[in-house]
């Protein structure tokens, strides 16, 4: 949940614009006022603008989104990767490459060769070769290194790009609008929020004022990441249930064990096929009439032939 207030944002000097002569009409409509020669920026509709973006990007990290974090401004460089790293998001903070999205396929080529200069190094590759190759390669991996530290966890395009200052970083935002990859940054009044599908007015050269919009947007990556991750771990954990009850259930009561098949019959053809069955054997079991002595019987059979 987003936990800032007007006072913080005073102290951080998010309130505080460009010089008048360098505004951007667009912005207007976040404009308070000026004040020797410099325009401030209406906080009020700073925070509200703030709540919507930060909820927004909390779903989409809860729905499992990446996103890209950049600035290389001076100022915003450390905060930016620092703020990055701890949310877990990728990022560009010393350099923009053309083509970083537009020619994202070239850049994951870049990204395995660095792999690969970095694998020579541990195996001791670079030790044993001509100290001018080992040198080259050196130079070569730690260029790489600079630039693309922040994105070679990036197996395909981000889904969100957040940036500080987007007239700075406006290859970044060009590229990002080419792909249709919704954009959030924090907007100064020499900005075009019309580039931005998610602007944030305020100050975007202070560095405290960078600290506050990084934290929080890093906040609310992180707060929908552990909201994916739960959800993720709840559906694994009741896959694996459903496949136990599965596996390890007792059949049905009135089941037939496995391999045992039932063929029912109406109830009347049962009963009759049952007595047919049993008649011959009851006519064998019939008893002996009790009291009739063996005499008797040679009686009853001498009477019979006469």
């Amino acid at each position: 949940m987003i936990n800032v207030s007007m006072k913080a944002m005073l102290e951080a000097g998010v309130h505080f614009g460009h010089q008048t002569r360098r505004w951007n009409p667009k912005m207007g409509r976040f404009i308070f006022g000026e004040r020797n020669s410099i325009h401030i920026i209406d906080l009020q509709k700073t925070v509200k603008e703030l709540k919507k973006v930060y909820a927004w990007v909390r779903d989409q990290a809860a729905a499992g989104k990446t996103f890209l974090f950049v600035g290389t401004k001076k100022q915003a460089q450390e905060i930016l990767r620092t703020e990055a790293q701890r949310c877990g998001a990728a990022y560009v903070s010393d350099k923009w490459l053309g083509g970083t999205l537009t020619n994202f396929m070239t850049i994951r080529r870049s990204i395995k060769r660095l792999e690969e200069l970095e694998k020579w190094q541990s195996d001791g590759i670079l030790a044993v070769m001509p100290k001018k190759d080992a040198a080259r390669a050196g130079k070569e991996m730690a260029k790489m290194q600079k630039v693309l530290t922040g994105i070679r966890a990036l197996t395909r395009l981000p889904d969100v790009m957040f940036v500080v200052d987007p007239v700075e970083e406006d290859l970044a935002v060009a590229e990002a609008r080419r792909l249709s990859i919704p954009i959030v940054a924090v907007c100064d009044t020499d900005c075009d929020p019309d580039l931005i599908d998610h602007p944030i007015p305020g100050n975007d050269d202070a560095a405290r004022s960078i600290k506050l919009f990084c934290g929080l947007i890093a906040d609310a990556v992180a707060e929908g990441a552990s909201a994916y991750a739960a959800a993720q771990t709840a559906a694994t954990l009741g896959e694996a249930e459903a496949q136990m009850l599965a596996s390890e259930g007792a059949a049905p009561e009135g089941a037939a064990p496995e391999g045992v098949k039932i063929v029912e019959e109406p109830v009347e053809e049962g009963m009759a096929a049952w007595e047919n069955e049993m008649r011959p054997a009851a006519a064998k079991a019939k008893p002996k009439p009790k009291g009739r002595t063996k005499g008797r019987v040679l009686a009853e059979i001498v009477e019979e032939l006469e």
